[in-house]
């Protein structure tokens, strides 16, 4: 992907009038930004580190890296990192640093540009509040636009500047002798910093079901986060496998190009109609003019998709009219009974992600195009072959079987007593509102367990979580207190109540498994069971009661 410009210089380090800004912490606590203002206890802890990371991989000679420290460490710059950092700024906290892997911001808005690729949230609700966008171009934008957005918001916001490009973050360790996390990337480099914040996001790492003779494939395979631009799929006989969220984008974008298209699918989703139409000249020159406008356009969206929410968490039977409005499309778009049969789902609305699209069921009606039910038993040279044993020549393999939403934070965190997160997760993921967990003093997660939205915008989400984040480090601040950290009793009582909050949602009593899910224990870690406003609620001001602080 190309980087713009204000990104590259984004790769340079601050000014020196940067630093001395980024030096004035606003929480009144010093965070030391250069080596040699270490203490010699901390340049002996640093130094350890690095030897044992350094002999751990070559055995060879130590090498120092010089240490970057900030008040606060952001890995991640999609959404969430960026609605974090945007949230520090408005708070005057600028000593932070934001940590990407790749060569540009975005998240899966960068690393998601298979055609068709777009929101299934309306353009004027999917984005921050604080930075509403006046002339979306459509309803519903496409990957190119919201990127762009992205890049627009860091770009006059000052965001850039904080962001280190190309840094993967390999571990991060909780030193408790001066209450600091040390953080080694892939390249050597070490960053401290106070809090660590990890941003990551859930629909990072794409999921690749395990199939027999994938290596023999003598054509191009690859997933559609991953999707490859050089090749050409004119002419081509391409095998899908999956019918998520992705594939249904994907495949009407395609199907005029390719010779045949067959589509693996083993359940059918439910999918009502996508209305989304262009924004027209009117709306955005009154959106751009009359910000009261803006506010009111995107309050009737969000409480229009807010009063979706029982029918998902409390009422099943509120569903009804939905599954009423997915029967009918099917009835009008899919006339060919055989067909009909193989895309009715056989759960209830909503058990797995709802989709919302207008060409899905034309696009796979066309006469190239043939829907294969089942799995797939394995894979061949030129060929894919299903559960029943029916061969099905193919080109190109394409993926489009979503994302590991289970295993999203791939960095080693170890937290305090030598306490590792894949160890504490290892029997699931938990959180305390998906935001803080017992054992990792000043380490916090944004879009964590069960934060994820059925109904509603994830942006809104988002802004809470950072809005709880901001007001926690501020009133550290204001008591003196070094340390937060969740009490274990606390996040265990959370976490009883998000399971029995979630035994009466559809997501777990549907009659489908989805991706939301635990394979291992069945447990939806992935989903908020209940409204937009009550997470909203729950925090919009910590309370420190459920932290220990300092070790109280």
């Amino acid at each position: 992907m190309l980087t713009r410009p204000d990104l590259e210089l984004a790769r340079q380090p601050t000014s020196e009038a940067a630093q001395a800004s980024a030096d004035q912490l606003p929480l009144g606590l010093v965070a030391t930004r250069h080596p040699a203002r270490h203490t010699r206890h901390q340049q002996r802890n640093l130094m350890t580190f690095a030897a044992e990371q350094e002999t751990g991989e070559s055995r060879g000679a130590i090498r120092i890296h010089p240490v970057d420290e900030v008040e606060v460490l952001i890995v991640g710059s999609g959404f969430s990192g960026l609605g974090l950092a945007a949230r520090l700024e408005q708070a005057g906290i600028r000593s932070y640093r934001i940590l990407e892997a790749a060569d540009d911001l975005g998240g899966t808005w960068r690393d998601n540009t298979y055609p068709g690729c777009g929101c299934d949230i309306p353009s004027p609700l999917y984005s921050f509040s604080f930075d509403q966008k006046p002339d979306w171009s459509r309803l519903f934008a496409s990957q190119p636009e919201i990127l762009d957005y992205l890049r627009e918001v860091a770009r006059r916001r000052g965001l850039t500047e904080h962001i280190r490009f190309g840094q993967t973050v390999d571990k991060a360790r909780w030193h408790d002798d001066d209450a600091r996390w040390e953080v080694i990337t892939a390249d050597g480099s070490r960053h401290r910093a106070r809090f660590l914040v990890s941003a990551v996001g859930p629909l990072h790492h794409p999921s690749y079901p395990d199939l027999t003779g994938i290596e023999n494939f003598e054509g191009p395979v690859f997933h559609s986060a991953t999707w490859r631009h050089d090749v050409d799929l004119t002419g081509k006989r391409v095998a899908v496998i999956g019918t998520g969220a992705s594939a249904i984008q994907f495949v009407p974008a395609v199907v005029d190009q390719v010779e045949k298209l067959t589509v693996f699918q083993r359940t059918p989703p439910w999918i009502v109609p996508k209305a989304d139409r262009p924004f027209t000249d009117r709306h955005r020159t009154l959106a751009r003019l009359f910000p009261p406008y803006r506010w009111w356009v995107r309050w009737r969206l969000f409480w229009l998709h807010e009063n979706r929410a029982a029918g998902f968490v409390t009422d099943p039977a509120a569903m009804q009219k939905t599954e009423d409005l997915a029967r009918d499309l099917i009835r009008r778009q899919v006339p060919d009974p055989e067909l009909r049969a193989k895309v009715t789902p056989d759960y209830a609305v909503g058990c797995k992600r709802l989709l919302i699209s207008k060409d899905w069921y034309p696009a796979i009606g066309r006469p190239n195009v043939e829907i294969r039910t089942g799995g797939v038993r394995e894979v061949q040279p030129g060929s894919v072959v299903g559960d029943d044993g029916t061969k099905t020549a193919a080109d190109v393999l394409i993926f489009g079987t979503g994302f590991d939403a289970q295993n999203t934070i791939r960095i080693d965190i170890e937290g305090r007593d030598g306490l590792r997160l894949a160890d504490a997760w290892s029997a699931g993921n938990q959180a305390y509102l998906g935001t803080t967990v017992a054992g990792f003093p000043n380490l916090f997660l944004m879009v964590g367990p069960n934060t994820g939205l059925g109904h509603n915008s994830q942006i809104f989400m988002i802004e809470s979580q950072a809005r709880y984040i901001v007001e926690l480090l501020q009133r550290l601040r204001r008591r003196g207190a070094r340390t937060v950290e969740v009490r274990p009793t606390v996040q265990e009582s959370f976490n009883r109540w998000l399971d029995r909050r979630m035994d009466a949602t559809v997501w777990q009593n549907g009659g489908c498994r989805s991706w939301y899910q635990d394979p291992r224990s069945g447990r939806n870690t992935v989903l908020w069971p209940d409204t937009s406003i009550a997470f909203w609620r729950r925090t919009r001001r910590p309370r420190l009661s459920d932290y220990l602080r300092d070790g109280t």
